[in-house]
């Protein structure tokens, strides 16, 4: 796909379901880009808030985003194992440089040992109701949910006790 190439450096845009803009990741490094499915690494990458505070994240991070899927995958190395932080969202699209989708709020936060834990059930309440989400949209994004629980007890894709590692160790090439 043009501009996702391997190498490249892009944004990450996270919007809102009324169009607002959420959050930008300013430098992410293009590991591989297709139609399908883009896959991603930064480290110490700023980070701007809808409200313009910035912070800098603290760890490398292999990020996963397909078009099928309504939900995004980052696996961030720690010391202690690598740590998944999983976005319910719309699948992604390629626009201007940047790699975009909408958050939904619900996030899945699985530990090196692939325990896991469902955040911000309450916040999704709050905004479905707020930005009137469509039924089928609820449907959608809780299927998904259940989809990436299946992917995370099988250790299937980005789970995949070897995927992180392989694809940071491609990073490092592009890094030196």
């Amino acid at each position: 796909m043009d501009g996702l190439e391997p190498g490249r450096n892009i944004q990450i845009q996270s919007y809102k379901h009324n169009g607002q803009l959420h959050r930008i990741w300013d430098t992410t490094t293009i590991l591989k880009g297709t139609n399908n499915r883009v896959i991603g690494a930064n480290d110490k990458t700023l980070v701007t808030e809808s409200d313009g505070r910035t912070w800098i994240t603290r760890e490398p991070a292999i990020c996963f985003f397909h078009v099928k899927y309504w939900f995004n995958i980052i696996g961030m190395l720690r010391n202690d194992g690598i740590h998944y932080y999983c976005n319910i969202s719309s699948p992604f699209v390629f626009e201007d440089g940047a790699v975009k989708y909408i958050d939904y709020d619900l996030d899945v936060k699985v530990f090196p040992d692939m325990t896991y834990t469902l955040l911000d059930e309450d916040e999704y309440e709050l905004h479905k109701e707020q930005m009137n989400y469509p039924k089928v949209l609820d449907k959608i994004l809780k299927n998904n949910v259940e989809h990436l629980l299946h992917w995370i007890r099988q250790r299937k894709g980005p789970f995949s006790p070897e995927f992180v590692d392989q694809w940071y160790e491609l990073f490092l090439t592009y890094r030196s």
